[in-house]
């Protein structure tokens, strides 16, 4: 897709794409916030025992865990 700098075109093509725009977003199917708070929440929850950053990471199993301690002297 090519780039399009927006200052080199005119007030025609820019309401032109503006109607493209608004043609393409007034097709969408919306649902409503409600239920699709459920699902993602239902979604969540099933993946949640697998999920490494709801359980975390078993210490013998994380590679980021530091190596020794800090000593100050």
């Amino acid at each position: 897709m090519p780039v399009i700098n927006i200052d080199e075109l005119t007030d025609l093509d820019k309401a032109k794409m503006e109607v493209d725009q608004l043609k393409k977003e007034v097709t969408l199917e919306r649902e409503k916030t409600s239920k699709c708070c459920e699902e993602i929440t239902e979604y969540i929850q099933s993946g949640a025992e697998e999920d490494p950053l709801v359980k975390g990471i078993p210490e013998e199993k994380n590679p980021f865990k530091e190596k020794g301690g800090c000593v100050i002297c």
